[in-house]
């Protein structure tokens, strides 16, 4: 995996966690004014697989709340600290 690779799923994690729909939608205003943000990305594997993956839990009904993935998430991160 590219150093390039690295970043931009390390940013999909960090914007997944983020709840603040006034801070998602500046992020958002941000990454759509960048000439890059318009331009088609090509997937790696990895990430069409991922996708794979996420359809395959909707599909299944694997899913949990947003509210619930942030209490699990704050748990785990408790959990990990100690």
């Amino acid at each position: 995996m590219t150093n390039t690779e690295i970043i931009q799923n390390n940013l999909i994690d960090k914007i997944l966690m983020i709840s603040n729909e006034e801070y998602l939608v500046a992020l958002n205003n941000l990454i759509s004014a960048s000439p890059e943000g318009n331009q088609l990305v090509e997937l790696t594997k990895e990430q069409e697989l991922m996708l794979q993956m996420s359809e395959n839990d909707i599909h299944f009904g694997k899913t949990i709340s947003q509210n619930d993935l942030q209490i699990k998430t704050k748990k785990w991160l408790e959990n990990k600290n100690h």
